[in-house]
């Protein structure tokens, strides 16, 4: 069956970054999108980012300039490097398939001094 599963999530200082990953299986990785989303604490979940099968892709525009979406097709893995981080970016982020209800268990990103 789809498994997706997220790490690198942790506690960071603001100005920090991170880089999360997101292992798939169960499904052809590589002819499937492939998204990040977030929940903050109190608030609705939110796309983050966004990555095509031909690796085209989409922010949220308060991640703009400091996420970076990429996937490597040979490890199923999508990626999220975050640089910059804010306390705002305080959230479980998951990964999902793009157009299917698949998601995966959530990593914990907390930005705090």
């Amino acid at each position: 069956q789809v498994q997706l599963v997220e790490s690198g999530g942790g506690l960071v200082q603001p100005g920090g970054s991170l880089r999360l990953s997101c292992a798939a299986s169960g499904f052809t990785f590589r002819i499937n999108g492939m998204e990040w989303y977030r929940r903050a604490p109190g608030a609705e979940r939110e796309l983050v980012a966004r990555i095509t099968s031909a690796g085209d892709t989409t922010y949220v525009e308060s991640v703009k300039g400091r996420f970076t979406i990429s996937r490597d097709n040979t490890r199923s893995t999508v990626y999220l490097q975050m640089n910059n981080l804010k306390p705002d970016d305080t959230a479980v982020y998951y990964c999902k398939r793009y157009l299917a209800e698949n998601w995966g268990q959530g990593t914990q990103v907390t930005v705090s001094s």
